[in-house]
């Protein structure tokens, strides 16, 4: 039977366990778990990372633990009972181990490894802590070193920052608010400002020194050195070099380095230098022969400086090459360093320009203790301490320092009857009384051992030499007495015996006979002339001889010149000894009583380090001479005792101050001595007032704290002594000093005065002294003291006055005391604090002491008070503080942050005190403390005012930047709060501000209060990791679903005040919807129905509702940009209005359920639109794709919204998102948008979205001026002229000739750019996106896209599969089935298609350049197409051509390209079928077309060589050979084929016409040909004409028999590009039907490059491989239209310009799959050049005989796209109407607007479309990748007339206007610069222009029966246009 465990309840795995059992629970080791229940050896339970997960497992596989319980039952929580260190250990190691992975995978490989090491280090750590053999203090240590890991990991991977106190965490809930504030901030501040070291270090080692040669050993005396004050500042050390230039001792690491102990701070400045001197051991003389001398000197030989700032930027150790330099003169040695530091080079050179002394240099910072710790490496080495000269900045109690310092300055010697001067070497000992050489005294340097005898360097030939060498002299305090130093003085010779003889001496006593040490000075000793060294054998003979001119002389003095002299400075770093001969006499005050009084007044004079050597000795001795003589002496012992203990205070003694508290405390005697204190001190305090100097007085004062202490130590010993005697004289000395005091704190001075100051001098120690006497006096007393002494003090004081400051500073210590800590003393003195505090805080004054003041009291009574005692001082501060606190947080909050630093972080502190303050007064309110403290408000505007106050504050405090990111806990612990006083007011809410007493303004706050709450980021709990969110919901629980409860009782509670909040609160409460959160949604819904029946009740109808939505929605979208979670929101959103929790089921009982539906269809749209904007801002690169959101975005704002400031918003944003990708065409068109919206009008215009406040004209100018300058940039020039002439009519209806003539100079540059620079025509793919998968805007939709510059399509397959990687590429161009347009998944289906210009009269006048057309061709495009072979039927074995079909498939799109836009939806499809003879006669009209251009480019000298007109004959003259032509006679004019087609007579005798029309186009083209083809050609040339007249021979035709319209004379072609003729037998192909151009020169496609590998288009061109039996040469092949393939995944350049030639290519179009195998020549009727040529290009015809299907303008575009023939259902069933091929004339200007003129764009290169042009051919997805077809008529800009008579047809055909009306129908694209309409001057339609007249072609006659009159009054089609958008 399972019982629950009670003390089995927490353990650890030692092995895996599988589960396999029923309910068993699978186990890693490891694992810890949560024990529930045992039973027979099984436990169950879960693992406490996975608590959902429950199940069995075996006890034997689990450790226990010691666990504490909380929350005992159901939802107990357990926590191991192990050292908190470990516990956080082991969970951050989870928690990093989670992170670390994602590391990996998110290619962070830098902090991948770091945090490794990290976390294993943590892990050995760990083990050592839980052996527990350690010490108290390296377990301190290691405890250290893990937090200090953990919290450097935490940082890193920005995780929280943890609350520590002793390395453990605390829990919040344990302290106070302020505690923890005050935790957080040291620990954060630790981390942004690193504690600055007071004391540093210079770690120095010599390598040696570079390119060294000399031969000698060297001494390098390293020291450091300040020029500012000229003097070293530190000992010397030395290293020893070889001759080698390297150190002597290499395996004596510890003689190559030093560390520099003691700098300050003010040290590390850039005129402290390291200086190293160089002196050299050998010869007198470098490089002086061997021979003359064998003695050693040390010599100079150079310097070397480097200057410690040089150091501060090296973090690590490391290498310097310092240059040496020599001096010029050795007299200037001495100042060698100096020199170079000025740079006065004429004293130095440098030494070899390699030479260099290498050093390693490193600052360390931190005390001495601390550097040991961190760099024991150095001082296991037993590494050299090189001292500074004299005592640090701060002197150490404990420190004992006996060393003085003698410096060898110079000397003045005469010649000594030599003829040069003398070479001088000083020899030094130390010597005592009795005439011994003191041992290991003398130290050169710091490094070395003490020697007998130092010798200086010797300077060559100098009487008058400088040393400044520096020697150390440790002597033991108790020798000093009755040693002297002498210095010998010896010439040095430089003969070859090189012998040193003596010639003088002189020397000095170190202690003087009062026992005061050698002081320091220069002192001038005299030199005794001595010439034998055994008079030195009795020092007593000399030592009667006066040492320096300041002696008296004594008798037998040796003979001596008074010209020679030797000078040296000593200094002395005791702190035992003194100079000072007065400090002496005052401790000798009993033997010499007469001069008490004169020590006493030298005392002062005394420098402070003398006198804290002897700190006991003199107070012993001042508080001796008060008790014996305090009449006499009383007063000047007193000011001496203030003189020593503010001496204490300066911050280089300030160490001592514990050496005098040891004294009070250990040494002090003096019972008798606090009466003689008090009256001196009344004494002073009495004078305060009527003083005038108040120096001495602020002097006594501010001894104040030391002065009790004696006081109140003496009372003490005294009590002691006596008993207790005296105690009421003794309270009632201090009262009447307490009185006086209280009496000159109350003086108030008029600005700043004396007293003012003396008044701050006091508060500052008066904490302190109540301290001291509540050793001697009750608390209370004491507390009534301290009250009495605070309220003395004046409350208001003058702005600057220093009192203020000082005043809080007395307030905060007295806070800190006991005087406070205790709760009786805090009961007094509460009240006084308080007054003070309001009155600085009411008046914004030193707020960073009020905060800390406020802290510590709040802090206090958290530690310290009992329930009620705590509730009761709380109260007391609720009601004092409350108010002034609210209102200055919102001051300091308001407040801009200081740029500073420091000031910043001050600021920080204060708002971060402030804030924890209020949390703490509020977290300590209980139910009844709320309740009192909302009562006691007399009125209800004052209540309002707080609580609105209140809810602002909390506004404050959740915002994001309130604390730092990483204090979760702290933003957690203040939302606990906030909500907790939420419940609290949310009946006073409801009892005071609701029904007649309401007030909308409170309720406003605090329903904005929630909702900010709720979205607060710390309480959303699903970005938390798990074991954090466990934590939370134990602690807190979803604080969310809280606060959305109380928004929902709130509402409710509201009844006839709900409709106060509508539409106010619609878009909060949807905000709050936003959370992620089931059950807080499920609370809030019912609040939307509330709402929306009010609405309806109110108005009748959701406007307001639904405008509030709409805004709300779209401000939610902009400031969620960048958040990655943001997108879940919006996704979890959009169940609210559909499916769950359904709102509509809440409204389908309603009446209004109708309305409602359409409010949340037009919301959940707009929805998903601002999802799809939303992730087009996360993209960087702009696409199609990513243009989509935003296109849909803007239309929708303006159609179904109607939200003309939204929607010019989006249009900028729009703007903004092509002009970063460089889409400058679509910028521009997008840009216009608003532009149309704006009239040439003078109406003000507010300042918006970065336009100035300025006319409607001046920004519609403005608007052009851009939109130009970015047609300009996308090339699209013609664009350009017509805003450019629109402008330039405004410009002289205003007279602004000077802009005028700018915009006709820039116009006419646009004529230049179209005429002279090239540009490229962009390729047109539709893409099919079938699925899901995609976003709504695109699912199961189809596109039209505009590709980039140089994107085929391949390339644009490719970037679309990058951009949908998960998409599946369709195979086939078939529609696609519905499983596909259901399937979960993404499927893309990409083929290319071909423009079909409509309107574009320019493309059918002659004479019209190619780069002028070639913009008309692929811009304001509307319909696409592509072609599709198939056989109908049976298949006709031996002619293919008669079973031949083309399915011609148009798009139209809703938007023309180029727009806003680089793709648009396809709006709609039309799809017409055409007939074998249909097809044959179109592509032999296409192929007479391509005759006729590439005829005239060779007339014209368009092309460069005949070579492309060469192979253009020779692929149809040499096909005939293989029965072309004559496949088609055998086809169509059989007797069977015309009797089963009586309909198809006219088009049979449309084909004849057509052949007789090629026949004779061939025969003037081999004319031509043979006047222009080359000499190597000829061969060729003759065998074409041969072969011609067998092909004319063949189709049974003679010349004569041509008609007399068809033969013509050559000529005709001279004066313009030949057209083809046109019969006035109708045609079944449409007006607009759409012809290929070839658009390159087929010789750039050469053969092995035009096969096509797509497996789509295979069948397409085997079929149609010998169309018109061309044969299948290499020659042939040249002769093809080259083409892409139509394939979805390949864009390789398919098919050949000859049709025979087409690659073998994939089935792709093929509607069955059997259609794979058909036989090659199924599509023999359609020529590769033929078909997709007519793609292209329209015909123009009777308007009265269009068709109502297809209305297609032939796009003239020059791209290698696929099959863009369309037709249009109409006559014989299939809407075909026949090409006339002749010219017709055209009016100069249309009918009904005038002409507009192209503006400038790239031309093509010359030679024409046929040429120059790369072409399109077969269907994209058709498989007629090898099938051309080129529409000649199209590419030489010819437009074929119409019939006069033409036949009936049998459906109804459409007007011109009927078109129109249907093009109108659909809503025109707002953005085509070509449908503006201006009331100065009409702007004319692009695809509306007519075509000027052009004269008939003279090659070729007309063909019979053409009637051009019916075609010259045509009228092109027009399409209605609006003004602006706006009329939409």
């Amino acid at each position: 039977m399972w019982v629950p465990t009670e003390q089995e309840k927490y353990g650890v795995v030692l092995a895996n366990f599988r589960g396999l059992v029923q309910y068993g629970l699978p186990l890693e080791i490891g694992d810890t778990v949560q024990i529930l229940e045992k039973c027979e050896g099984w436990y169950r339970g879960f693992i406490i990372k996975n608590p959902t997960t429950k199940g069995i497992f075996p006890s034997c596989y689990i450790h226990l633990k010691n666990a504490h319980i909380k929350n005992k039952g159901q939802f107990e929580t357990v926590i191991p009972m192990e050292d908190s260190v470990i516990t956080e250990m082991t969970v951050t190691l989870r928690d990093w181990g989670i992170m670390w992975k994602q590391l990996y995978v998110r290619n962070e490989g830098d902090l991948f490894h770091r945090l490794w090491h990290v976390m294993n280090e943590i892990l050995e750590l760990r083990q050592q802590v839980l052996v527990g053999h350690l010490t108290h203090d390296c377990m301190s240590n290691i405890k250290q070193h893990i937090t200090a890991r953990l919290d450097w990991g935490n940082e890193q991977l920005g995780l929280d920052l943890v609350p520590r106190r002793e390395f453990s965490m605390v829990d919040p809930d344990e302290i106070s608010v302020t505690e923890l504030y005050q935790l957080m901030e040291r620990r954060h501040r630790r981390k942004e400002l690193p504690g600055q070291a007071s004391m540093h270090h210079l770690f120095v080692q010599v390598k040696g020194l570079m390119s060294a040669s000399l031969g000698e050993e060297l001494e390098v005396f390293l020291f450091i050195y300040d020029s500012r004050d000229s003097r070293p500042i530190s000992e010397r050390f030395v290293v020893r070099l070889n001759k080698q230039g390297v150190p002597s001792a290499l395996e004596k690491a510890e003689r190559q380095c030093t560390l520099f102990v003691d700098l300050g701070s003010s040290d590390l400045r850039k005129d402290v230098y390291v200086v190293a001197h160089i002196i050299r051991i050998g010869r007198m003389v470098a490089g002086e022969k061997k021979s003359v001398s064998n003695v050693q000197y040390r010599r100079p030989f150079g310097c070397a400086i480097i200057s410690i700032a040089d150091l501060l930027t090296v973090d690590s150790k490391d290498d310097h090459l310092l240059k040496v330099y020599s001096c010029n003169m050795e007299t200037e040695w001495y100042q060698i360093h100096d020199s170079i530091i000025r740079k006065v080079s004429s004293r130095y050179s440098l030494v070899g320009s390699n030479a260099g002394l290498s050093m390693s240099l490193q600052l360390l910072h931190g005390d001495m203790e601390q550097i040991r710790k961190d760099y024991m490496r150095l001082f296991t080495r037993n590494i050299s301490i090189t001292k500074r000269l004299g005592f640090s900045d701060i002197i150490m109690p404990g420190e004992i320092r006996n060393d003085l310092y003698i410096t060898l300055e110079k000397g003045e010697f005469e010649k000594g009857g030599k003829s040069v001067a003398r070479n001088v070497e000083v020899s030094v000992h130390v010597l005592g009384a009795d005439g011994q050489i003191q041992k290991d005294v003398l130290c050169a340097d710091s490094g070395e051992l003490g020697v007998e005898q130092h010798h200086s360097f010797v300077l060559y030939h100098s009487n008058s030499p400088r040393w400044s060498e520096q020697i150390k002299l440790p002597i033991p305090m108790d020798l000093f007495r009755g040693l002297h130093v002498r210095f010998e003085f010896r010439h040095c010779s430089t003969k070859e015996k090189g012998e040193k003889k003596i010639f003088g001496f002189s020397f000095v006593p170190l202690m003087q006979e009062n026992g005061s040490i050698l002081p320091d000075r220069t002192h001038e000793l005299l030199v005794h002339k001595c010439e034998d060294a055994t008079y030195f054998q009795d020092v007593a003979r000399y030592l009667k001889l006066p040492y320096s001119k300041t002696n008296t002389p004594g008798n037998n003095q040796p003979a001596r010149n008074s010209k020679e002299s030797f000078w040296i400075t000593s200094f002395l770093c005791s702190t035992k000894l003194t100079q000072n001969g007065d400090i002496l006499d005052l401790l000798k005050w009993r033997t010499h009583p007469e001069k008490i009084a004169d020590c006493l007044s030298k005392l002062k004079d005394i420098d402070g380090t003398e006198i804290v050597k002897f700190l006991q000795d003199t107070l012993d001795t001042l508080f001796g001479i008060l008790d014996q003589s305090a009449q006499r002496y009383g007063l000047k012992v007193f000011d001496c005792l203030v003189h020593i203990i503010n001496l204490l205070q300066d911050s280089k003694f300030q160490q001592f101050k514990p050496v005098m508290d040891t004294y009070i405390e250990s040494h002090f005697a003096g019972a008798l001595s606090y009466r003689e204190l008090i009256k001196l001190l009344k004494w002073y305090i009495d004078r305060i007032i009527d003083a005038e100097h108040h120096e001495q007085i602020q002097q006594v004062l501010k001894a104040a704290e030391y002065i009790f202490k004696y006081i109140v130590q003496s009372r003490r010993l005294y009590v002691g002594a006596t008993g207790g005697q005296g105690e009421e004289e003794f309270r009632c000395s201090v009262h009447e000093l307490f009185k006086s005091v209280h009496l000159f704190l109350s003086h108030q001075s008029k600005g700043v005065s004396p007293i003012t100051h003396t008044q701050a001098v006091f508060l500052r120690s008066f904490p302190t002294v109540c301290c001291e006497l509540l050793k001697v006096f009750l608390v209370r007393e004491v507390a009534v003291l301290a009250h009495d002494t605070l309220g003395s003090l004046p409350v208001m004081a003058h702005t600057d006055c220093p009192l203020q400051a000082v005043k809080l500073q007395c307030i905060a210590k007295t806070v800190e005391s006991p005087l406070y800590t205790n709760q009786e003393c805090r009961c007094v003195v509460l009240p006084v604090i308080l007054r003070h505090l309001q009155v600085h805080m009411q008046e914004q004054r030193d707020l960073v002491m009020c905060a800390h003041i406020l802290t510590g009291m709040l802090s206090v009574i958290t530690k310290d008070g009992t329930e009620c005692v705590a509730s009761e001082e709380v109260n007391i501060i609720m009601d004092s503080m409350s108010g002034v606190l609210l209102r200055t947080i919102l001051e300091v909050t308001n407040c801009p942050q200081p740029a500073g630093t420091a000031l910043r972080l001050q600021y920080q502190d204060v708002t971060g005190e402030f804030v924890a303050c209020l949390l703490t007064l509020l977290r300590l309110l209980s139910d009844k403390d709320y309740q009192r403290f909302l009562s006691r408000f007399s009125s209800k505007d004052e209540l309002m005012a707080f609580l609105l106050q209140l809810f602002t504050v909390f506004e404050i405090l959740i915002r994001p930047d309130m604390f730092p990111k990483d204090w979760t806990v702290m933003q957690l612990v203040t939302s606990n709060v906030i909500i907790t006083s939420l419940l609290y007011l949310s009946d006073a809410l409801k009892k005071n501000f609701l029904n007649e007493k309401f007030d909308f303004k409170v309720w406003e706050s605090y329903f904005y209060l929630a909702v900010v709450f709720i979205n607060q980021q710390c309480l959303q709990l699903e970005k938390f990791p798990p074991s954090k969110r466990k934590k939370v919901l134990e602690k807190y629980g979803d604080m969310r679903v809280m606060v959305g409860c109380e928004i929902l009782s709130m509402w409710q509670s509201l009844e006839e005040h709900k409709l106060n909040f509508i539409p106010v609160m619609i878009g909060l409460f949807l905000e709050a919807t936003l959370v992620p959160q089931a059950d807080l949604r499920n609370v809030l819904i019912p609040i939307f129905h509330d709402m929306m029946d009010c609405e309806l009740s109110r108005s009748g109808n959701f406007k307001q509702v639904e405008a509030k939505l709409i805004d709300k929605l779209d401000s939610l979208m902009s400031e969620g940009k960048g958040d990655e979670t943001y997108k879940e929101l919006f996704n979890n959103i959009i169940p609210l209005f559909g499916p769950y929790p359904s709102l509509l089921k809440k409204i389908e009982s309603e009446t209004w359920r109708e309305s409602g539906v359409s409010l949340i269809t037009t919301v959940t749209r707009l929805m998903e639109r601002l999802l799809d904007y939303r992730d087009c801002m996360k993209i960087g690169d702009v696409d199609g794709k990513n243009i989509g959101g935003p296109v849909n975005l803007l239309n929708f704002y303006k159609t179904e919204l109607n939200k003309e400031e939204m929607y010019i918003r989006y249009i900028h944003k729009l703007y903004d998102l092509h002009f970063k990708a460089q889409n400058y065409t679509e910028a521009a068109y997008t840009l216009l948008l608003y532009d149309e919206l704006l009239e040439w009008t003078e109406r003000p215009l507010r300042e918006f979205l970065g336009y100035p406040m300025q006319s409607e004209w001046q920004r519609k100018e403005c608007l052009h001026l851009t939109i130009i300058h970015n047609f300009d940039r996308g090339k699209c020039w013609e664009n350009c002229i017509i805003l450019c002439r629109e402008l330039a009519n405004q410009y002289e209806a205003y007279y602004d000739y000077r802009n005028l003539s700018k915009m006709r100079m820039m116009e006419a540059s646009l004529y230049d750019k179209i005429m002279n620079q090239q540009r490229l025509e962009p390729e047109f793919f539709r893409i099919g996106f079938y699925g899901k998968k995609f976003p709504f805007f695109l699912r199961n939709k189809e596109f039209v896209c505009r590709g980039n510059d140089y994107e085929r399509l391949e390339a644009f397959q490719q970037r679309m599969l990058s951009e949908f990687p998960h998409a599946i590429a369709m195979q086939h161009a078939n529609p696609p089935e519905q499983t596909i347009l259901q399937a979960e998944a993404q499927y893309l289906q990409i083929y290319a298609v071909s423009p079909v210009p409509e309107g574009q009269d320019v493309l059918q006048r002659d004479g019209v350049p190619n780069n002028i057309k070639s913009f008309y061709k692929v811009n304001h495009i509307w319909k696409f197409r592509y072609d599709r072979p198939f056989h109908k039927g049976t298949k006709d074995k031996e002619n293919e051509f008669k079973s031949l079909w083309v399915e011609r498939t148009t798009l139209t799109l809703a938007q023309s390209l180029p727009g806003i836009s680089r793709w648009f939806e396809v709006d709609k499809r039309d799809l017409v079928e055409m007939s074998p003879l249909e097809n044959a006669t179109e592509v032999i009209e296409n192929k007479n077309l391509q005759l006729r251009t590439l005829i005239a480019q060779c007339q014209t000298r368009q092309m460069q060589n005949s070579n492309p007109l060469t192979m253009c004959l020779n692929g149809v003259i040499d096909a005939a050979v293989n029965g072309g032509l004559a496949r088609y006679q055998e086809a169509f004019f059989a007797k069977d084929y015309i009797a089963n087609h009586p309909q198809d007579g006219d088009k049979i005798t449309r084909l004849r016409e057509l052949m007789f029309e090629q026949a004779h186009i061939l025969e003037y083209g081999l004319a031509v040909h043979e006047k222009y083809v080359s000499l190597d050609m000829r061969p060729l040339h003759k065998k074409l004409v041969d072969q011609f007249h067998m092909m004319r021979s063949s189709l049974g035709l003679q010349p004569q028999e041509f008609p007399a319209l068809v033969r013509a004379s050559p000529m005709h072609f001279v004066s313009g590009s030949p057209r083809s003729c046109r019969t006035p037998v109708p045609s079944a192909i449409s007006p607009d039907g759409p012809r290929m151009v070839m658009r390159r020169s087929p010789l750039t496609y050469p053969a092995v490059n035009r096969y096509s590998s797509s497996s789509l288009s295979s069948q397409a061109s085997n079929e149609v491989s010998n169309i018109t039996g061309q044969s299948e040469s290499s020659d042939e092949v040249f002769n093809m239209q080259p083409s892409p393939s139509t394939s979805s995944l390949s864009s390789n350049q398919s098919g050949s310009t000859h049709v025979n030639n087409s690659a073998p290519a994939s089935n792709r179009a093929s509607p069955l799959p059997s259609d794979k195998q058909k036989h090659s020549r199924d599509n023999l009727c359609l020529s590769p050049r033929d078909r997709l040529c007519t793609g292209l290009f329209p015909s123009t015809l009777d308007p009265t005989a269009r068709t109502v299907p297809l209305q297609i303008v032939d796009p003239t575009s020059s791209r290698p796209e696929p099959n863009l023939p369309t037709l249009e259902k109409g006559s014989l069933g299939i809407g075909m109407r026949s090409y006339s091929p002749m010219p017709t004339n055209k009016s100069p200007q249309k009918t009904s607007m005038p002409p507009l003129t192209p503006s400038p764009i790239d031309c093509l290169p010359p030679g024409g479309l046929v040429l120059n042009s790369p072409a399109r051919s077969g269907s994209c997805s058709s498989g007629i990748s090898s099938l051309s077809r080129c529409s000649v008529s199209e590419t030489c800009g010819m437009d074929p007339a119409l019939s006069d008579s033409p036949v009936p047809l049998p459906v109804p055909v459409p007007t011109l206007e009927e078109p129109m009306v249907r093009r109108g129908s659909k809503t025109p694209p707002p953005y085509s610069v070509y449908e503006r309409n201006n009331p100065r001057r009409a702007t004319p339609l692009p695809h509306s222009l007519s075509v000027p007249p052009s004269a008939d072609p003279s090659g070729l006659p007309p063909k019979p029966h053409l009637n051009r009159s019916h075609r010259l009054h045509s009228e092109p089609r027009q399409r209605t246009v609006p003004r602006k958008v706006s009329q939409l």
